[in-house]
Order: C-alpha cells, then structure tokens, then sequence
C-alpha cells in the first residue's frame, strides 16, 4: 500500500513540475466601417476559430470596443477577462483585455493603469502619446498547483515616441509595485515599436525588472495589414516573461483565408512554463 501511494506521489509532483501554459497576444483590429470588406462583422468568425483552434490558456487583446470583446467571451465560452475601456475606466473606448481560462485560474487581484504620467486616471495621457493608452493586469492561481502569477496585457501609443519609451518604463515600474509577492511576470501586448527602437531597449533594461523576449533571433513579422503579402510584416507585437518561466514553441499565427488574415495583426503564441 505504501509503495502504492508513494508512486501516486510521485505521478502528481511529476504533473505539477509539467505544469505550462500556452499564451497569446492578439491585436484584433477595432471595429471601423472604414476597413470595408475586413470590417469586424465580416471577420469574427476567423477570428473566433482561430482562438479555439490555438486554444491560449492566456490571451492578450489590443484594440478590443466592448462589443467585440463581448463577442469573444459569448462565443468562446471558456474565457472570463478583466480589462476596462480606455476611454472612462468602464466601457468606453479600447480595451486592452486580458482573457484567462476559466476552470483553470482564480483571480487574486486585477486592475487597470493609463500610460501617463497619472496612471491611476481614467482617460489620461501625457508626453507626445496622440490617443489614450491602458495596461490592464491581474494575478492568477492556478486551481491545481495554486502557483500564483502577474500577468499584463498594453498596448503603447503608434505616434509618441517619448510616450512608448516612458509607457516601457513605466509598465516595468508598475510590475515591480504591484507585485509585492514577487512572483513570476508575463506582459503582453501591441507595443508598436521593433526590436531596434527605444522602447524595446528600455523593456530589456534589467533595471528595476528584467524580463526575457520570448522571441527567437529575427522572428517573423507580426503587423502586416489584412491583405495577404501586400506589405512587409513589421514585429511590434511581444510576450515578455521573467524568470523562472521557460519559453518554448514561440509561433506567429499566419493563418488566412487566402486573401486576408482575420485581422491587420497576426497573433503571437508561445508555451511558458514554470521551472
């Protein structure tokens, strides 16, 4: 008997060491009659396929109106989220929504900070940023292996230079304030810069946080408009992770109908696991 249960010991710590999580970072292009045949009523259902086909324990969502956000959770019934609209910290404007799988995490915490330099704010912004931007967060338990974790999900400003590079600084400053257990950190998001610009140096400063890129060298680009080869891809889309997370299986989604993808952004997914 004792033998019996000391392999089912040994069965259980095995699972739990395994334990990983597959996650995403998705910009899902805003709802706008201006992008015509690619507008979000002609596209959820690609969209909504795709998700359940990569099926992301974790899911980032940039430029989410709260009827598309709504669309998610209604129709991918597994998810639950936190996030507010930029706008006015309820549903007003873009969210930056974080989607979590629902039998498999407990909320401990979550909130929303604005990148400026009144983080606490709704509806602020500061230096050269042109429209307002968020970081919504939150701190998930594991239901099995009751590991906890801090994840953020932002999306920084496409015009302000000085705005990305002080949002980068601030974002790092804010996992360090919010996260008074000091565990594990994963941030996602549309960071609308590419590895050679500022604010990227300013994510892999190990000052204050240091965080790993859970891309390969020279990944593939990820903002490629909707038609299929009509531009060259740019990477601007990241997952950031701190030790003792271990990355593997990094992929950016090219999944396409033949003309378009499902939207103007391909998703990033990689499997991180804790050591």
């Amino acid at each position: 008997m004792k033998r019996i249960f000391f392999v089912l010991f040994l069965i259980s710590a095995v699972m739990v060491q395994a334990q990983s999580y597959k996650v995403m970072t998705y910009n899902i292009r805003l709802d706008t009659p201006v992008d015509s045949v690619n507008q979000w009523p002609k596209r959820t259902g690609k969209v909504y396929a795709l998700i359940k086909k990569y099926d992301p324990d974790l899911l980032g969502v940039q430029e989410a109106i709260h009827h598309q956000l709504m669309g998610i959770v209604d129709n991918l019934t597994a998810y639950a989220y936190v996030g507010v609209g930029r706008d006015d910290g309820k549903t007003k404007g873009e969210y930056s929504a974080l989607l979590y799988k629902k039998d498999k995490f407990d909320v401990i915490d979550q909130n929303t900070f604005w990148l400026s330099e009144t983080p606490d704010v709704p509806g602020s912004k500061s230096w050269d940023a042109a429209i307002t931007r968020v970081a919504s967060w939150a701190i998930l338990k594991d239901k099995k292996t009751k590991a906890e974790f801090l994840v953020i999900n932002t999306h920084f400003d496409h015009m302000g230079k000085e705005a990305r590079k002080n949002s980068a600084a601030l974002l790092k400053q804010k996992a360090v304030t919010l996260n008074k257990k000091k565990l594990p950190v994963i941030i996602t998001g549309d960071f609308n810069c590419t590895r050679e610009e500022a604010p990227y140096s300013e994510m892999m400063n190990p000052k204050g946080l240091s965080v790993v890129d859970a891309a390969p060298k020279e990944p593939p680009g990820t903002f490629c408009g909707f038609k299929v080869g009509a531009m060259t891809c740019r990477p601007i889309d990241y997952i950031f992770y701190t030790l003792p997370w271990k990355a593997s299986d990094y992929t950016v989604i090219e999944d396409n109908d033949g003309t378009y993808y499902p939207s103007d952004h391909l998703p990033v997914i990689v499997t991180l696991k804790l050591k």
